[in-house]
């Protein structure tokens, strides 16, 4: 029986000595008529446990996955019934003193975020962990592609793939299809509910299991690649090596032109 990496089914004799440790980061907020409320942690959490089994299998790299932190910065969803957020400096404190803790055992800390609202936190800690001497990181969770912000085609498409049954299609509605920062000011200033009364940014009626699977493998490849270059930028992220960037720049070029 092969090993999980999931901290929260091992005991404290199974840890691997100075492992990297991944950890989810994703949050409580509406995700539309049609997807449950923990979307972004479910594929940080996915993500993350696919990429550990990768990394482990394919390159003998311990790794173990702890549990995902479900609560974000999410204020900009507040005003659909449902969605739990901690804030900025909540959400920072906690990241702060879960890096502190891990490093008494951990090797690597990479944080693997599933939720745009977390960025700017998750960049402040990671910056300061840094000056504090702990080897951490962080990694986005971002389609190759993508094509809408939240809860549209992109997030619907790998929820049918991962966890199908929890998908209600029946229910779902096309919502605001304008471009991002055309949103953002307004979006910003008064919220998701400002621009989209369904809370849905983007049109999932467009999605599929398919579509999914082809969205998630190549977010996979992606966290895998980045952590195994392991070079930070700026930002504390971890960077796209140069070969893959390129690849990555060919084929959406390709796209644009078919």
């Amino acid at each position: 029986m092969a090993v999980s990496c999931h901290l929260s089914e091992l005991t404290w004799t199974a840890v691997p000595d100075h492992p990297l440790v991944l950890v989810p980061i994703g949050s409580t907020e509406q995700h539309g008529p049609h997807l449950p409320f923990d979307t972004d942690t479910a594929i940080a959490s996915a993500a993350a446990a696919a990429c550990a089994s990768h990394l482990s299998d394919e390159h003998g790299i311990p790794v173990v996955v702890a549990p995902a932190i479900a609560y974000g910065s999410s204020g900009e969803h507040q005003m659909f019934p449902g969605t739990i957020s901690i804030g900025h400096e909540a959400l920072r404190v906690l990241l702060i003193e879960v890096v502190r803790s891990l490093s008494h055992w951990a090797g690597r800390v990479v944080f693997v975020n599933g939720h745009g609202g977390n960025v700017a936190t998750v960049t402040d800690v990671v910056n300061q962990m840094i000056l504090e001497q702990h080897q951490v990181a962080w990694v986005p969770c971002a389609f190759e592609g993508a094509t809408d912000a939240h809860a549209g085609r992109d997030e619907t498409s790998v929820m049918l793939f991962l966890e199908p049954n929890r998908v209600d299609m029946d229910r779902a509605v096309t919502g605001n299809t304008a471009n991002l920062s055309e949103l953002l000011p307004a979006l910003m200033a008064s919220g998701v509910r400002a621009v989209s009364e369904s809370g849905v940014l983007g049109d999932p009626l467009q999605a599929s299991a398919s579509a999914g699977e082809h969205l998630f493998t190549g977010l996979v490849d992606d966290l895998c690649e980045r952590i195994l270059g392991n070079s930070v930028s700026p930002s504390g992220k971890l960077a796209r090596p140069a070969a893959s960037a390129a690849k990555s720049a060919e084929q959406s070029s390709r796209l644009s032109k078919s």
